[in-house]
């Protein structure tokens, strides 16, 4: 990094909001530090997100496109060996429903 630099910028009052919240909780050490996490996320995101377009480019083009039925296929298979995790509270009312 080549060091830091000033920005101005209009920000939704919400986020500022959590901002706040986030130092005042210690999760932060400024407003600064958290909006640079969130932009370094931000950025990140985009990366991989531009990695996988790139990914899925090359496959199609080896492979042909992929198609709704091989998504769906795919989804059905992450699905079945997924670890459902539930908090505590989940567990308790998806207990009162069923007894209900």
């Amino acid at each position: 990094m080549t060091g830091k630099r000033r920005l101005s910028a209009s920000v939704d009052a919400e986020l500022i909001n959590a901002a706040h919240a986030a130092v005042e909780e210690g999760r932060a050490g400024s407003v600064s530090a958290w909006v640079n996490d969130a932009l370094r996320l931000k950025a990140e995101h985009d990366r991989r997100m531009q990695a996988l377009d790139l990914f899925l480019a090359a496959y199609e083009a080896e492979h042909g496109l992929v198609t709704e039925a091989e998504i769906d296929d795919a989804v059905r298979r992450a699905r079945s060996r997924a670890t459902v995790v539930r908090s505590a509270e989940a567990k308790k009312a998806k207990s009162r429903r069923s007894v209900a």
